[in-house]
């Protein structure tokens, strides 16, 4: 049996991912976590053969619960899970180590076959493409998670409150992802992430 750790913040999703992966008789889910820092201490409580986590969490990136599992243990299986395809978010996953990514919008069967084939070594990207992709490249980790959360609309004050950073480390970050972009205001900053889907478009 594939050992599985959920991570939403959404009792019921997460309910309803752990009926249809048990139902799929190849898994057991031995524990699930409501947010990134939530997940992490169920990882190292636990050891799963695969973590399955949604991107966005109260307090953090899916993709910050990535490297820090992938920190600790280099060869863990995280799988990621987004609402919107998000081609720029695929390809930052897949560099942070992610066995793969997949949009919520799949089909019920596609989770369960994701997982099997992580759980075998292999890896299961949704496909994604993205002219401007190419564009955010340049940036580090951590760099993307700031220009993530700034194009969202988040202050600076707030981006290094969530990241457990200083102000001026946030600082120095934009100037480093306004330079790499060619950027030079907020903006800007948004427009290319709506762009390359890395945010989602408000609702009209």
């Amino acid at each position: 049996m594939i050992a599985v750790l959920l991570v939403d913040d959404h009792p019921v999703v997460r309910a309803g991912y752990a009926r249809l992966l048990e139902q799929d008789g190849a898994c057991r889910v031995v524990a699930e976590a409501d947010s990134m820092a939530a997940g992490y201490q169920c990882f190292v409580a636990h050891e799963p053969d695969i973590t399955i986590t949604d991107l966005s969490l109260p307090d953090a990136s899916g993709l910050e619960l990535l490297r820090r599992i992938r920190a600790r243990a280099p060869s863990a299986r995280v799988l990621l899970f987004s609402i919107h395809d998000q081609p720029a978010l695929a390809e930052r996953a897949r560099e942070l180590g992610a066995a793969g990514y997949l949009g919520k919008r799949s089909a019920p069967q596609d989770l369960c076959a994701a997982v099997r084939q992580v759980a075998r070594g292999g890896i299961w990207f949704s496909e994604a493409g993205g002219s401007e992709q190419n564009l955010l490249e340049g940036l580090t980790p951590r760099e993307f998670e700031v220009f993530r959360l700034i194009a969202s609309g988040m202050s600076p004050a707030a981006c290094a409150e969530a990241l457990h950073l200083s102000a001026k480390t946030v600082a120095n970050h934009q100037t480093a992802i306004k330079d790499k972009l060619g950027l030079d205001n907020a903006a800007a900053l948004a427009h290319l992430a709506l762009r390359c889907g890395v945010i989602a478009r408000p609702p009209e």
